[in-house]
C-alpha cells in the first residue's frame, strides 16, 4: 500500500505543477487490456463506465490490474452518483474522473463524496480500498491529500461557470469534452467548428489562469500530435482507448482485406 500511497502523491504533484501526464483509456471490461497498456508507462489508466458496460465487479479487476502493473486508476463515473463514487473509491481507485461538470454546486457535492471528513463526508469503511483493514489509518490519513479529481467541462454552461468550477483546491484537472460541448452548442461533432474551437481555448486559458492542469483525449495518437497537443497548452494527454485503437484497426484491416480480395 506504500508504494501506492507514494504513486498517488507523485501524480498528484504533477497535475499540480502541470507537468506531462499521459493516459490510456479503457471501455473494454478485460483486465488484460489494462495490463498491456501499463507496461507503456502511462501516469494512469481511466475507466469509462459511463459508455460501457463496466460493472463494478470488473472495475475492481482493473483498478487491482492497473496498480499491479505499476500504474494508478481514474474511473469516469456514470453520472454524479455518491454510490458509485463510494464503491470504487472503497474498491481501491485511485481518484475519479467526472463527466458533465457545469456548475461550482455540482463540484461540492462531489468533493464531499471524494474527500474524508473534514474536507468531504466520504464514510469510512473497510475494503480492498483499505487493504481490508491491514492499512486502514495509512490510507484514511493520507487520502484527502493524495487522491485525484478530474472534472470534464462538455457544456456550454461549463464553459460559462469554468472560473468558479476551477477555484476549489481540491480539483486536479480539468479535461475538455469537445464532442458533448459541440452537442451543447447545437452542432453535433463538428469539433473543428470556430464555436466549438473558441470554447475549448477559452476553458484551456481558463485552466491556466486558475492554475490547474489541462487535458485531451486523441483518437489516434502519434508522434507529431502527442507533442501538438502540448504546444497548444495542454498538460496532460489520454492516450487513445482500447475502443479507438480496434476501431482503427478493423477499419484499415477492412481496406487490405478487400483489396485482397479484388473486391475493391
Amino acid at each position: 500500500m506504500k508504494s501506492i500511497i507514494n504513486r498517488r502523491k507523485k501524480l498528484k504533484k504533477k497535475f499540480k505543477n502541470k507537468e506531462r501526464v499521459f493516459g490510456a483509456w479503457t471501455s473494454l471490461a478485460h483486465s488484460g487490456i489494462t495490463e498491456i497498456f501499463c507496461q507503456s508507462g502511462v501516469d494512469f489508466v481511466g475507466i469509462d463506465i459511463e459508455h460501457s458496460t463496466i460493472s463494478q465487479g470488473e472495475a475492481r479487476r482493473i483498478i487491482s490490474a492497473a496498480q499491479a502493473g505499476g500504474s494508478l486508476c481514474l474511473p469516469r463515473i456514470a453520472s454524479h452518483n455518491m454510490e458509485m463514487v463510494k464503491r470504487l473509491l472503497d474498491s481501491g481507485a485511485d481518484g475519479i474522473i467526472v463527466p458533465m461538470v457545469s456548475t461550482a454546486e455540482e463540484v461540492r457535492d462531489i468533493i464531499s463524496w471524494l474527500k474524508y471528513p473534514p474536507k468531504g463526508n466520504r464514510s469510512y469503511g473497510i475494503a480492498r480500498g483499505q487493504d481490508y483493514g491491514f492499512d486502514f489509518e495509512n490510507y484514511t490519513s493520507s487520502w484527502n491529500d493524495t487522491s485525484t479529481l478530474i472534472v470534464q467541462i462538455e457544456s456550454v454552461e461549463g464553459v460559462e461557470n469554468i472560473e468558479a468550477i476551477t477555484a476549489f483546491e481540491e480539483v486536479d484537472g480539468i479535461m475538455i469534452g469537445p464532442y458533448d460541448l459541440s452537442g451543447s452548442l447545437g452542432i453535433p461533432g463538428q469539433l473543428n467548428h470556430p464555436k466549438v474551437q473558441d470554447a475549448c481555448i477559452k476553458a484551456l486559458q481558463m485552466a491556466h489562469v486558475a492554475q490547474k492542469s489541462c487535458g485531451t483525449q486523441l483518437i489516434e495518437p502519434n508522434a507529431e500530435n502527442m507533442k501538438a497537443s502540448f504546444d497548444h497548452g495542454y498538460d496532460f494527454v489520454i492516450l487513445a482507448s482500447d475502443v479507438f485503437l480496434l476501431w482503427k484497426w478493423s477499419e484499415a484491416m477492412k481496406v487490405f482485406i478487400k483489396q485482397l480480395r479484388g473486391t475493391q
